[in-house]
């Protein structure tokens, strides 16, 4: 039914065409119903020529009569098949949604993540396409298409010019388009991945509209967008040009295809060949002979964009080198972390940002990460969240390599701060718990150990404030202490936090550092970036990058020993006075 969506790879590695094939006996049925349906198509036909022929000569009520109750029922029971045939495909299309909506979604943010071009939108758009080409016209065109030769038959057993006549009409119109398509396909992919990439431009910009209109830049972000939806109004009219070239001519076969039939059948009726009847049901044969290609006409613009979707689709699951696998449940992590000789480069680079990390930690020890800006410190909390896959060299949590590990499975053990904070739609409870069935008493848990559950009850609604884009809008300082009550839900075991303290007051700092204390004597593992000497005054680690590498990693009495001996005048920051060797590096 769909094109192959990459031409070097195996037709059976394609989930998408796995699934189908698992469909093919539902979708066998679906075609001998579509056959079952157009043989009855014959029934007002035959009941038109029976009348003529028949009843009017004869001029028998009963006839009439009993004719006329033969042909309701048939119409009942073609009613009742076409209803068959439709639920038929509802369920298809659903199981289709079922089996593949969880993995399009999760793999359209693996890849998002991974820094790849993806419009989320479009990729639940195609999946929505699919299912909706399954159970509207566009399939039953297709699947209508081969039985046209049934009433060429048909016309065949009337007369043989009838037959051929109908042949070529239809040969004809199916030429017209394939001529189409082939004009016009590429086009309007074209014209499909413009729109795409505007629709993706405009909800990028939407993100930043504060600082759009604050510093003067809608114009320029609107030429920006304009520019990509200028492409896809080019490739737009000139589809719909070709089309309408293509369009003229088929317009013009419809029309005058149906009374050239109708004259050759009212010929062959004056030389006694075929019957009155007959001129009038062979006047409908050519429509129904020619209605499947007509029907896929109609529906070819609505078949190009499933088969494009199904494309899309299909490259998006192959490209994840996690659909279909299912890794063995781990138990839940300890905080036992291990890195050795970590090389980090950003998903889609080939430059590496952070290059040979080498430290361990036990459960119950905290680990400052500290340096200049564009130091690497960012980078090595993906690489220490799994978030990305080490270059080279190993990040381990409990012997596991973290990135190996299912985010699913990991995740929810494992709290983590980031620097730029956003909060889902839901209320404060429901972020807290991060979508989960909500504990309140976790949640109240976390939020006094980061000092915000006074604060939270303040908000319009308390825990149940909405939050979100469209919700209550928190302070810079509220935002952070929220996104670290976020990390500390159920007290994990590992927790990574990038700058923590970076928007808190004095109060809020010092609930930071009562809630490190409380994690480390819970037996958790926490590491944490940090310009702030308050916070490494607590650390029992200390590591410290520069331009990239691991310059330093011991205790922090012994790296502020270090910097006052080998700090010069000239001297500002600790990690330009580290030595350029490790001070010591754990085993």
């Amino acid at each position: 039914m769909m094109g192959p969506a990459t031409d070097s790879t195996d037709r059976s590695s394609q989930p998408l065409r796995r699934l189908l094939m698992q469909c093919k006996g539902a979708a066998g049925v679906a075609f001998l119903l579509t056959f079952a349906i157009d043989l009855l198509g014959l029934t007002p036909m035959l009941y038109m020529m029976s009348a003529y022929d028949r009843v009017l000569t004869s001029r028998s009520g009963v006839t009439l009569v009993s004719l006329t109750l033969v042909v309701v029922g048939f119409y009942v029971f073609w009613s009742a098949l076409e209803w068959i045939r439709a639920r038929l495909m509802v369920r298809l299309s659903l199981r289709i949604d079922w089996e593949l909506s969880a993995d399009v979604f999760d793999a359209s943010f693996r890849r998002f993540v991974a820094r790849k071009n993806v419009n989320v939108h479009q990729l639940l758009g195609d999946l929505l396409a699919l299912r909706q080409f399954l159970t509207g016209p566009p399939i039953l065109a297709l699947m209508d298409a081969p039985f046209a030769l049934l009433f060429i038959l048909v016309a065949g057993i009337f007369h043989p010019y009838l037959a051929m006549f109908a042949a070529v009409s239809a040969v004809l119109m199916v030429l017209v388009s394939l001529l189409t398509m082939r004009w016009t396909a590429p086009i309007l992919k074209e014209a499909n991945n413009a729109n795409s990439e505007a629709s993706r431009v405009a909800a990028s910009n939407l993100k930043h509209a504060e600082t759009t209109m604050a510093l003067g830049m809608l114009g320029a972000v609107r030429n920006r967008w304009y520019a990509q939806h200028r492409q896809f109004l080019t490739h737009q009219v000139q589809a719909s040009e070709a089309a309408g070239l293509w369009g003229g001519f088929s317009g013009f076969l419809q029309k005058a295809l149906p009374s050239l039939q109708l004259g050759l059948a009212v010929y062959l009726a004056m030389e006694n060949l075929i019957t009155g009847g007959m001129v009038i049901v062979a006047s409908m044969l050519i429509g129904k002979a020619v209605a499947p290609v007509q029907k896929l006409m109609a529906s070819w613009k609505d078949i190009v964009a499933a088969r494009q979707a199904f494309e899309r689709l299909n490259d998006l699951l192959l490209d994840d080198d996690r659909f279909g696998k299912t890794p063995m449940a781990l138990p839940a992590p300890q905080g036992r972390v291990s890195v050795k000789a970590a090389c980090a480069q950003p998903p889609g680079h080939t430059k590496a940002v952070l290059s040979d990390v080498s430290f361990a930690l036990e459960p119950g020890q905290v680990m400052a990460i500290v340096g200049p800006s564009a130091s690497g410190k960012t980078s090595l909390v993906k690489l220490l969240l799994g978030v990305w896959t080490p270059a080279s060299g190993s990040v381990r949590l409990d012997g596991v390599e973290i990135s190996d590990w299912s985010h699913d499975e990991v995740g929810p053990l494992v709290g983590y701060v980031p620097q730029e904070i956003e909060f889902f739609e839901g209320s404060v409870a429901d972020n807290i718990a991060r979508l989960g069935q909500v504990d309140a008493d976790k949640v109240v848990q976390a939020a006094q150990l980061a000092g915000m559950h006074e604060t939270i009850l303040q908000f319009p609604k308390g825990y149940d404030t909405p939050m979100g884009e469209s919700g209550f809008a928190p302070s810079g300082g509220q935002r952070q202490r929220l996104a670290i009550a976020r990390a500390l839900y159920g007290l994990p075991k590992y927790v990574v936090m990038d700058e923590p303290n970076s928007n808190l007051d004095e109060p809020g700092e010092q609930a930071l550092m009562e809630a490190i204390a409380t994690l480390k004597q819970s037996g958790s593992t926490v590491i944490l970036t940090t310009h702030r000497p308050r916070l490494i005054g607590m650390v029992d680690w200390m590591l410290v990058l520069k331009e990239g590498r691991q310059v330093a990693f011991d205790h922090p009495k012994a790296i502020m020993e270090a910097i006052r001996k080998f700090q010069t005048p000239q001297s500002v920051s600790a990690s330009d006075a580290m030595p350029t060797a490790p001070a010591g590096v754990m085993p």
